[in-house]
């Protein structure tokens, strides 16, 4: 898929509709469309990644603003204290759409192993 047919690139720049909460330093997060938690929000990169694998030594900044944003998200949505991070990296793993994105779960208690 290329990057101008990627949905989430395409949320990024804003050509798709989403319920954004945060969008700031090249990173965007929107709520899931298919939570599987109360709190359930995507944590993408503006740039297009196809996945955690694609990430390299000079994308550092990048996984700080991710970081940040993660952080952000879960203090703004009442979980900072209580929830999860998810990567899944190709399909066997579940990842549906190929541009990295970062699940954060929480609102309810999250059991281990996960899956």
């Amino acid at each position: 898929m290329s990057n101008g047919e990627c949905l989430f690139c395409k949320i990024a720049k804003g050509e798709l509709q989403a319920d954004v909460v945060l969008d700031r330093d090249g990173v965007v997060a929107f709520r899931d469309i298919n939570p599987q938690a109360p709190t359930h929000v995507l944590v993408i990169p503006a740039e297009h990644l196809a996945s955690l694998e694609m990430v390299a030594e000079h994308h550092a900044s990048l996984l700080a603003s991710l970081v940040s944003a993660i952080n952000e998200v879960a203090r703004n949505e009442g979980v900072a204290g209580g929830f999860r991070v998810v990567s899944n990296v190709g399909q066997s793993a579940g990842q549906s759409v190929d541009h990295l994105h970062l699940h954060v779960l929480g609102g309810r208690p999250m059991r281990w192993p996960p899956g």
